[in-house]
């Protein structure tokens, strides 16, 4: 597969790695040594972040009160 830098600075990925990562839109650049490395990232809504977060704290049995307690420790006021 070959893909060809436009003036633009922009890349066109081949339709045959595309299809290997359907319904990925953005992908996170990163350099290893001489080489551009593209890994699939899924962006998913703040409110969809925030439940899987809910989901988590509900799996770990924690409550409100075990929450602020994070908080007040994590800002240096801890009782």
């Amino acid at each position: 597969m070959l893909a060809k830098k436009t003036s633009k600075n922009q890349i066109t990925l081949p339709q045959e790695a595309v299809r290997r990562f359907p319904g990925v839109d953005y992908f996170e650049v990163s350099i290893d040594g001489d080489r551009i490395c593209l890994m699939p990232v899924k962006i998913t809504s703040a409110a969809a972040s925030l439940e899987k977060v809910r989901k988590k704290i509900a799996a770990l049995g924690l409550s409100e009160d075990d929450i602020e307690d994070a908080v007040a420790w994590a800002r240096g006021k801890r009782a």
